[in-house]
């Protein structure tokens, strides 16, 4: 961080006891090093109220912590980190066990900043949501298939029969539209990933589109839809409905201690790209000796 920080944010996941008490102990102990610290879950609409003027949002839980604090401070530029106590940890890269370690190594001014895309989408009633891993229109009901027409800048792409259709961020490539065999983009770009969801008798490649473009989204035929911004707000979206989806203006300032190699190392580890410590490298170890009863075949 570059200026002493004088007003700290903690974010902590409302249903794990664990998150909360490790939430009031780094309260405790930033007390010690800053004038303001407040503490709130992430599912406090007051939070709020309480980011303006926030130097930094500790968020202590999982990824999906990361993600509502990142919607939550829009249209503030409040940088993020993260502590994981979840399974995944893309985002919050900090173990909870050295917490208030590595947070004294950023209040002294060690770190990198990441800024990530979001998404920013039109609902139909007006109401603007923004997401930092994705935006999708998806089937309201199991056996059902969505019929999601999407236009490109106004021009049509697709009418897709499917699950559902996915638009990415960088940040989200990694998350719901990988599952559905999407492209990997660089954790900083800017370009936006567009993959539909078990499309019947259609393609499912994904589009990677040019930062500034615009989607829409309407839905058609007779099922009713549901729009899910980050898999945390979901609105129905009756037939005839179009949802309007684009990179926003604002980023997600996510604070860093580890190189930017690192991200792709975790999702190589996670991927199984490469093999673990006990396991002998078959890539890389010479080829076995063939055995003593089988004949090589001669050249012809």
């Amino acid at each position: 961080m570059g200026a002493r920080a004088r007003k700290i944010g903690i974010f902590v996941h409302p249903r794990w006891e664990a998150a909360r008490a490790l939430g009031q102990e780094l309260e405790q102990s930033l007390r010690r090093r800053v004038p303001e610290v407040w503490l709130t879950t992430a599912w406090d609409a007051r939070a709020s109220q309480l980011i303006p003027g926030t130097d930094l949002l500790v968020c202590v839980g999982g990824d999906g912590t990361l993600l509502w604090a990142a919607r939550s401070v829009v249209p503030h530029r409040v940088p993020i980190v993260g502590i994981n106590m979840g399974r995944v940890g893309f985002l919050a890269e900090i173990p909870p066990e050295e917490a208030m370690g590595h947070l004294d190594r950023l209040l002294d001014g060690e770190g990198r900043m990441e800024e990530r895309a979001l998404l920013e989408a039109l609902a139909p009633d007006g109401a603007l949501y923004h997401g930092l891993n994705d935006v999708v229109v998806g089937r309201a009901r199991l056996g059902r298939p969505v019929y999601v027409q999407v236009a490109l800048d106004g021009e049509p792409v697709a009418l897709y029969r499917a699950d559902a259709v996915v638009v990415a961020t960088a940040t989200g490539s990694t998350a719901y539209s990988l599952s559905a065999g999407g492209p990997i983009l660089h954790p900083e770009a800017r370009e936006i990933v567009l993959t539909p969801v078990s499309p019947h008798l259609a393609s499912g490649r994904s589009l990677v589109l040019h930062p500034d473009s615009v989607l829409s989204l309407t839905v058609r035929g007779e099922n009713q839809a549901f729009l899910s911004v980050d898999g945390q707000e979901d609105v129905p979206l009756p037939p005839g409905n179009t949802v309007t989806v684009r990179r926003s203006h604002h980023v997600a300032c996510l604070l860093r201690l580890s190189p930017p190699q690192r991200d792709f190392l975790f999702l190589a580890s996670r991927l199984g790209w490469h093999p673990s410590q006990n396991e002998p490298d078959r890539f890389l170890s010479p080829a076995p000796e063939p055995r003593a009863q089988e004949e090589p075949c001669d050249r012809p």
